[in-house]
């Protein structure tokens, strides 16, 4: 098997929560560390224009989105799985409410004290492809931190029964998920303000930081597109039936968000749980794009 290449930077709480993932795994990956802004020239040549972070790369196959890379990961690696019984399967759920609008609440209740510390080439980017910016995040603030409040102690609750993670004894996705919501608001030095009078939440807050990130070295872009370009896809193709679509018809993928990127292809894997796409580009040859079905647009060319 192919390395696992993780694409990422450090203040990105979704690449937080597949680093969690790869330490649950106890797996040693390659780290490539990319702008937190577009143009990404460098990434670009792999996704094809979707420009989100992280992006995990296996091989000559690309997974955007956490929620495929998540999956990726699950097959690639053998246990601990990342769906520990008894929540199983649940645990993709629990992992979407925390990256929906809870997430939104969180990222921006964290950054809200701070707004005039981050760049506006930051916020120029953010606004063009989520649609918020200072002013939004001002006015909302209030009401962000409220709903992110009261979401931890939801999560405090949960773990009030003595459980030691969200689904029992061993971690899994719903807790990395749940888990770079309340690590982001650390990276802004406000975690033990959020935690103070939850103890339960506090105590696995400081379970999961112990997992760690597994063993990752760095590996440089220029080496990650070779390593694209000198391997095969491995996508299987299947399409499912009365989807409306075909095996190898051209097709545009973008994420629901109002500024994305559209991905160009020849559709050749199409289910309720993914979408995958074959495309070719001059600095790596052929590559196949992975994407979870929900989130994204899916469009004939």
């Amino acid at each position: 098997m192919s390395e696992i290449i993780l694409h990422h930077y450090p203040r990105s709480p979704y690449s937080e929560l597949l680093r969690i993932a790869l330490g649950i795994k106890g797996a040693a990956w390659r780290s490539v560390i990319i702008p937190d802004i577009a143009p990404k020239p460098d990434l670009t040549p792999l996704t094809g224009g979707y420009r989100k972070t992280p992006v995990l790369q296996i091989g000559a196959d690309i997974y955007c989105d956490t929620a495929i890379a998540i999956e990726a990961i699950e097959a690639a690696l053998p246990g601990p799985s990342l769906f520990p019984a008894p929540l199983g399967r649940l645990h993709a759920v629990l992992a979407l409410q925390a990256g929906g609008a809870t997430f939104s609440q969180a990222v921006g209740s964290a950054m809200a004290p701070f707004l005039d510390r981050i760049p506006d080439a930051f916020f120029d980017d953010r606004k063009k492809l989520f649609g918020f910016d200072r002013d939004r995040i001002a006015k909302a603030a209030p009401h962000l931190l409220a709903q992110f409040t009261g979401w931890l102690a939801r999560l405090d609750d949960a773990l009030s029964d003595g459980r030691a993670f969200l689904g029992g004894d061993a971690p899994g996705y719903a807790d990395c998920a749940a888990a770079m919501n309340l690590w982001f608001h650390g990276n802004f030095g406000m975690k033990d303000a959020r935690t103070a009078r939850l103890p339960h939440l506090a105590a696995w807050f400081e379970r999961i930081t112990a997992i760690g990130h597994g063993t990752p070295t760095d590996l440089s872009a220029a080496e990650a597109l070779a390593i694209a370009r000198d391997a095969e896809p491995t996508a299987i193709e299947l399409i499912e039936p009365d989807s409306g679509f075909t095996a190898s018809q051209s097709v545009t993928v973008r994420t629901e968000d109002p500024g994305a990127d559209a991905v160009s292809g020849a559709l050749v894997r199409l289910t309720p749980r993914e979408i995958v796409v074959l495309r070719e580009d001059p600095h790596v040859g052929r590559v196949a794009v992975h994407f979870p079905r929900i989130g994204q647009i899916l469009a004939p060319a």
